[in-house]
Protein backbone atom coordinates (compact mmCIF):
# COMPACT_ATOMS: atom_id res chain seq x y z
CA UNK A 1 0.00 0.00 0.00
CA UNK A 2 2.89 2.09 0.60
CA UNK A 3 4.41 1.56 -2.67
CA UNK A 4 0.95 2.86 -4.28
CA UNK A 5 1.26 5.77 -1.93
CA UNK A 6 4.32 7.01 -3.42
CA UNK A 7 3.86 6.28 -6.61
CA UNK A 8 0.62 8.24 -6.49
CA UNK A 9 2.10 11.51 -4.82
CA UNK A 10 5.44 11.33 -7.31
CA UNK A 11 2.41 11.44 -9.89
CA UNK A 12 0.49 14.01 -8.67
CA UNK A 13 3.46 16.21 -7.73
CA UNK A 14 5.05 16.47 -11.04
CA UNK A 15 2.02 16.93 -13.05
CA UNK A 16 2.14 20.38 -10.84
CA UNK A 17 4.73 21.25 -13.66
CA UNK A 18 2.65 19.63 -16.83
CA UNK A 19 0.05 21.49 -16.05
CA UNK A 20 1.82 24.65 -15.50
CA UNK A 21 3.39 24.35 -18.62
CA UNK A 22 -0.04 22.99 -20.48
CA UNK A 23 -1.61 26.27 -19.35
CA UNK A 24 1.04 27.85 -21.57
CA UNK A 25 -0.28 26.63 -24.30
CA UNK A 26 -3.95 25.60 -23.74
CA UNK A 27 -6.78 27.71 -21.94
CA UNK A 28 -6.84 26.13 -18.66
CA UNK A 29 -10.57 24.85 -18.73
CA UNK A 30 -9.71 23.14 -22.17
CA UNK A 31 -6.61 21.29 -20.77
CA UNK A 32 -8.47 20.27 -17.85
CA UNK A 33 -11.16 19.20 -20.40
CA UNK A 34 -8.52 17.34 -22.67
CA UNK A 35 -6.83 15.63 -19.86
CA UNK A 36 -9.95 14.10 -18.52
CA UNK A 37 -11.22 13.29 -21.90
CA UNK A 38 -8.15 10.74 -22.71
CA UNK A 39 -8.54 9.63 -19.26
CA UNK A 40 -11.97 8.31 -19.53
CA UNK A 41 -10.84 7.44 -23.00
CA UNK A 42 -8.05 5.36 -21.63
CA UNK A 43 -10.12 3.58 -18.77
CA UNK A 44 -13.23 2.58 -21.15
CA UNK A 45 -10.75 1.04 -23.02
CA UNK A 46 -9.49 -0.94 -20.06
CA UNK A 47 -13.26 -1.87 -18.87
CA UNK A 48 -13.65 -3.18 -22.25
CA UNK A 49 -10.69 -5.50 -22.52
CA UNK A 50 -11.47 -6.92 -19.01
CA UNK A 51 -15.30 -7.17 -19.90
CA UNK A 52 -16.00 -5.34 -16.86
CA UNK A 53 -19.96 -3.91 -17.44
CA UNK A 54 -21.36 -0.73 -17.20
CA UNK A 55 -22.68 0.53 -13.45
CA UNK A 56 -25.77 -0.71 -12.08
CA UNK A 57 -29.12 1.79 -12.73
CA UNK A 58 -29.22 2.31 -8.87
CA UNK A 59 -25.76 3.47 -8.66
CA UNK A 60 -25.72 5.71 -11.61
CA UNK A 61 -26.98 8.93 -9.56
CA UNK A 62 -23.90 8.16 -6.91
CA UNK A 63 -21.25 7.76 -10.34
CA UNK A 64 -23.07 11.31 -11.74
CA UNK A 65 -22.50 13.31 -8.97
CA UNK A 66 -19.15 11.73 -8.00
CA UNK A 67 -18.21 12.52 -11.10
CA UNK A 68 -19.68 16.64 -10.64
CA UNK A 69 -17.38 17.15 -7.53
CA UNK A 70 -14.51 15.13 -8.03
CA UNK A 71 -13.67 16.11 -11.89
CA UNK A 72 -15.77 18.99 -13.17
CA UNK A 73 -16.63 21.50 -10.27
CA UNK A 74 -13.59 20.55 -8.42
CA UNK A 75 -11.00 21.36 -11.90
CA UNK A 76 -13.44 24.26 -12.47
CA UNK A 77 -12.96 25.71 -9.07
CA UNK A 78 -9.31 25.23 -9.28
CA UNK A 79 -8.98 26.86 -12.46
CA UNK A 80 -10.68 29.92 -11.87
CA UNK A 81 -9.15 30.45 -8.51
CA UNK A 82 -5.93 30.50 -10.24
CA UNK A 83 -6.73 33.76 -12.19
CA UNK A 84 -6.79 35.30 -8.79
CA UNK A 85 -4.49 34.11 -6.30
CA UNK A 86 -1.64 32.42 -5.81
CA UNK A 87 -0.35 29.20 -6.93
CA UNK A 88 1.02 28.10 -3.88
CA UNK A 89 -2.61 29.08 -1.67
CA UNK A 90 -4.41 27.60 -4.41
CA UNK A 91 -2.35 24.34 -3.42
CA UNK A 92 -2.43 24.25 -0.06
CA UNK A 93 -6.30 25.24 -0.10
CA UNK A 94 -6.87 22.32 -2.51
CA UNK A 95 -4.71 20.05 0.44
CA UNK A 96 -6.68 21.01 3.05
CA UNK A 97 -8.66 18.06 1.86
CA UNK A 98 -7.73 15.53 4.73
CA UNK A 99 -9.33 18.06 7.09
CA UNK A 100 -12.31 18.09 5.97
CA UNK A 101 -12.43 14.32 4.28
CA UNK A 102 -11.14 13.09 8.49
CA UNK A 103 -13.79 15.19 9.99
CA UNK A 104 -16.87 13.95 7.66
CA UNK A 105 -15.47 10.12 8.26
CA UNK A 106 -15.72 10.41 12.11
CA UNK A 107 -19.19 11.82 11.48
CA UNK A 108 -20.55 9.21 9.25
CA UNK A 109 -18.27 6.12 8.51
CA UNK A 110 -18.49 3.64 11.30
CA UNK A 111 -14.61 3.05 12.79
CA UNK A 112 -13.18 5.85 11.34
CA UNK A 113 -13.31 8.18 14.41
CA UNK A 114 -11.00 11.15 14.45
CA UNK A 115 -8.46 10.89 17.38
CA UNK A 116 -6.60 14.02 18.78
CA UNK A 117 -3.36 12.50 18.00
CA UNK A 118 -4.72 12.32 14.33
CA UNK A 119 -6.37 15.61 13.98
CA UNK A 120 -3.06 17.13 15.51
CA UNK A 121 -0.72 15.55 12.40
CA UNK A 122 -3.50 16.96 9.89
CA UNK A 123 -3.24 20.41 11.45
CA UNK A 124 0.96 20.00 11.16
CA UNK A 125 0.82 19.11 8.26
CA UNK A 126 -1.47 21.23 6.71
CA UNK A 127 0.80 24.15 8.79
CA UNK A 128 3.87 22.58 7.28
CA UNK A 129 2.46 22.38 3.31
CA UNK A 130 1.68 26.60 4.40
CA UNK A 131 5.53 27.15 5.05
CA UNK A 132 6.72 24.83 1.84
CA UNK A 133 4.74 26.82 -0.45
CA UNK A 134 6.09 30.07 0.86
CA UNK A 135 2.61 31.62 0.64
CA UNK A 136 1.63 34.88 -0.19
CA UNK A 137 -2.11 35.84 0.80
CA UNK A 138 -3.84 38.16 -1.87
CA UNK A 139 -6.48 38.27 -3.87
CA UNK A 140 -10.20 38.11 -2.86
CA UNK A 141 -11.94 36.75 -0.48
CA UNK A 142 -14.17 35.16 -2.77
CA UNK A 143 -11.47 33.18 -4.85
CA UNK A 144 -9.96 31.73 -1.65
CA UNK A 145 -13.28 30.50 -0.56
CA UNK A 146 -13.93 29.00 -4.41
CA UNK A 147 -10.78 27.93 -3.60
CA UNK A 148 -11.58 25.80 -0.56
CA UNK A 149 -14.84 24.58 -1.95
CA UNK A 150 -12.70 22.41 -4.18
CA UNK A 151 -11.27 20.74 -1.49
CA UNK A 152 -15.22 20.53 -0.05
CA UNK A 153 -16.19 18.60 -2.77
CA UNK A 154 -13.49 16.40 -3.49
CA UNK A 155 -13.81 15.36 0.25
CA UNK A 156 -17.31 15.03 -0.75
CA UNK A 157 -16.97 12.74 -3.53
CA UNK A 158 -14.92 10.19 -1.34
CA UNK A 159 -16.66 10.35 1.25
CA UNK A 160 -20.23 8.92 -1.21
CA UNK A 161 -17.36 6.64 -2.81
CA UNK A 162 -16.42 4.94 0.89
CA UNK A 163 -20.80 5.23 1.83
CA UNK A 164 -22.26 4.35 -1.07
CA UNK A 165 -19.89 3.03 -3.78
CA UNK A 166 -17.72 0.91 -1.90
CA UNK A 167 -18.82 -2.40 -3.29
CA UNK A 168 -18.10 -1.06 -7.10
CA UNK A 169 -15.38 -2.23 -8.94
CA UNK A 170 -12.83 0.00 -8.20
CA UNK A 171 -11.92 0.46 -12.26
CA UNK A 172 -15.71 1.15 -12.92
CA UNK A 173 -16.12 3.38 -10.67
CA UNK A 174 -12.88 5.16 -11.43
CA UNK A 175 -13.76 5.18 -15.48
CA UNK A 176 -17.43 6.49 -15.36
CA UNK A 177 -17.18 9.23 -13.03
CA UNK A 178 -14.36 9.98 -14.52
CA UNK A 179 -16.28 10.16 -18.34
CA UNK A 180 -19.51 12.49 -16.57
CA UNK A 181 -17.03 14.93 -14.79
CA UNK A 182 -14.84 15.35 -18.15
CA UNK A 183 -18.26 15.76 -20.31
CA UNK A 184 -19.23 18.41 -17.77
CA UNK A 185 -15.66 19.91 -18.75
CA UNK A 186 -16.28 19.72 -21.72
CA UNK A 187 -19.81 21.37 -21.59
CA UNK A 188 -18.10 24.40 -19.81
CA UNK A 189 -15.15 24.52 -22.22
CA UNK A 190 -17.25 24.62 -24.89
CA UNK A 191 -19.98 27.67 -23.97
CA UNK A 192 -17.59 29.73 -21.16
CA UNK A 193 -14.08 29.57 -22.09
CA UNK A 194 -12.00 31.51 -25.16
CA UNK A 195 -8.37 31.48 -25.92
CA UNK A 196 -6.15 29.84 -29.08
CA UNK A 197 -4.95 26.21 -28.41
CA UNK A 198 -1.01 25.59 -29.68
CA UNK A 199 -0.87 21.94 -31.00
CA UNK A 200 2.59 20.24 -31.39
CA UNK A 201 4.85 17.54 -29.33
CA UNK A 202 5.29 18.76 -25.97
CA UNK A 203 1.80 20.17 -25.65
CA UNK A 204 0.60 16.93 -27.09
CA UNK A 205 2.97 15.20 -24.36
CA UNK A 206 1.46 17.24 -21.62
CA UNK A 207 -2.11 16.12 -22.70
CA UNK A 208 -1.04 12.26 -22.76
CA UNK A 209 0.95 12.62 -19.17
CA UNK A 210 -1.92 14.47 -17.38
CA UNK A 211 -4.56 11.88 -19.06
CA UNK A 212 -2.78 9.05 -19.25
CA UNK A 213 -0.69 8.71 -16.06
CA UNK A 214 -1.97 11.43 -13.98
CA UNK A 215 -5.93 11.04 -14.55
CA UNK A 216 -6.64 7.23 -15.73
CA UNK A 217 -3.79 5.70 -13.67
CA UNK A 218 -3.35 8.04 -10.50
CA UNK A 219 -7.05 7.98 -9.75
CA UNK A 220 -7.18 4.35 -10.13
CA UNK A 221 -4.40 4.07 -7.50
CA UNK A 222 -6.11 6.71 -5.29
CA UNK A 223 -9.46 4.79 -5.07
CA UNK A 224 -7.93 1.85 -4.51
CA UNK A 225 -5.99 3.07 -1.85
CA UNK A 226 -8.99 4.78 -0.13
CA UNK A 227 -10.95 1.81 -0.28
CA UNK A 228 -8.54 -0.16 1.79
CA UNK A 229 -6.96 1.71 4.17
CA UNK A 230 -9.21 4.78 6.62
CA UNK A 231 -10.42 7.85 5.33
CA UNK A 232 -8.33 9.65 7.38
CA UNK A 233 -4.82 8.08 6.79
CA UNK A 234 -5.52 7.63 2.84
CA UNK A 235 -6.20 11.53 2.59
CA UNK A 236 -3.31 12.50 4.90
CA UNK A 237 -0.54 10.80 2.78
CA UNK A 238 -1.70 13.22 0.12
CA UNK A 239 0.06 16.06 2.13
CA UNK A 240 3.16 15.01 0.23
CA UNK A 241 1.67 15.46 -3.26
CA UNK A 242 2.29 19.84 -3.18
CA UNK A 243 5.70 18.98 -1.97
CA UNK A 244 6.25 16.31 -4.67
CA UNK A 245 5.31 19.72 -6.91
CA UNK A 246 7.72 22.07 -4.99
CA UNK A 247 10.86 19.95 -5.68
CA UNK A 248 9.60 18.85 -9.33
CA UNK A 249 9.10 23.04 -9.53
CA UNK A 250 12.59 23.40 -8.49
CA UNK A 251 14.13 20.84 -10.57
CA UNK A 252 12.52 21.52 -14.04
CA UNK A 253 11.34 25.16 -13.69
CA UNK A 254 14.08 26.46 -11.24
CA UNK A 255 11.68 27.94 -8.85
CA UNK A 256 13.80 28.68 -5.51
CA UNK A 257 13.47 26.49 -2.55
CA UNK A 258 14.65 28.47 0.90
CA UNK A 259 14.79 27.47 4.31
CA UNK A 260 11.18 27.81 5.19
CA UNK A 261 10.38 25.78 2.60
CA UNK A 262 12.44 22.74 3.82
CA UNK A 263 11.45 23.35 7.53
CA UNK A 264 7.45 23.24 5.83
CA UNK A 265 8.16 19.81 4.14
CA UNK A 266 9.87 18.77 7.48
CA UNK A 267 6.65 19.47 9.13
CA UNK A 268 4.47 17.47 5.87
CA UNK A 269 6.26 14.71 6.80
CA UNK A 270 5.61 15.02 10.84
CA UNK A 271 2.18 15.18 10.23
CA UNK A 272 1.69 12.23 8.23
CA UNK A 273 3.56 10.21 10.31
CA UNK A 274 1.33 11.22 13.48
CA UNK A 275 -1.54 10.36 11.47
CA UNK A 276 -0.15 6.84 10.11
CA UNK A 277 1.65 5.41 13.12
CA UNK A 278 -0.26 3.39 15.68
CA UNK A 279 -0.88 4.19 19.06
CA UNK A 280 -0.02 1.70 21.79
CA UNK A 281 -3.64 0.83 22.26
CA UNK A 282 -3.63 -0.35 18.79
CA UNK A 283 -0.06 -2.24 19.03
CA UNK A 284 -1.80 -4.19 22.06
CA UNK A 285 -5.02 -5.19 20.07
CA UNK A 286 -2.86 -6.17 17.21
CA UNK A 287 -0.42 -8.42 18.98
CA UNK A 288 -3.39 -9.76 20.90
CA UNK A 289 -4.69 -10.60 17.76
CA UNK A 290 -1.63 -12.02 16.62
CA UNK A 291 -1.33 -14.61 19.28
CA UNK A 292 -5.21 -15.42 19.12
CA UNK A 293 -4.34 -16.32 15.65
CA UNK A 294 -1.27 -18.21 16.84
CA UNK A 295 -3.45 -20.19 19.51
Amino acid sequence: MYMYIAILCLIWGFNFVIMKLGNGVFPPGEFAALRFLVGSIVLIGLCFVKKIPIPNKSDLKWYALCGLLQTTYFNLSIQISLNYISAGLTSVLIYSMPLFLSIMAHLWIPGEQLTAKKTFGIVIGIVGIFLAMNIHFGGSIWSVLLALSSAISWALANLLFKLKLKHADTIQFTTWQMAIGAVGLLIYTLAFEKGESHWGFMSLGYVLFSGVLASALAFLLWNHILRQTEASKASTSLLFVPIVGVISGYIFLDENIGIITFAGILLVLVGIWFVNSKNSHENRVNVSREIDKAL
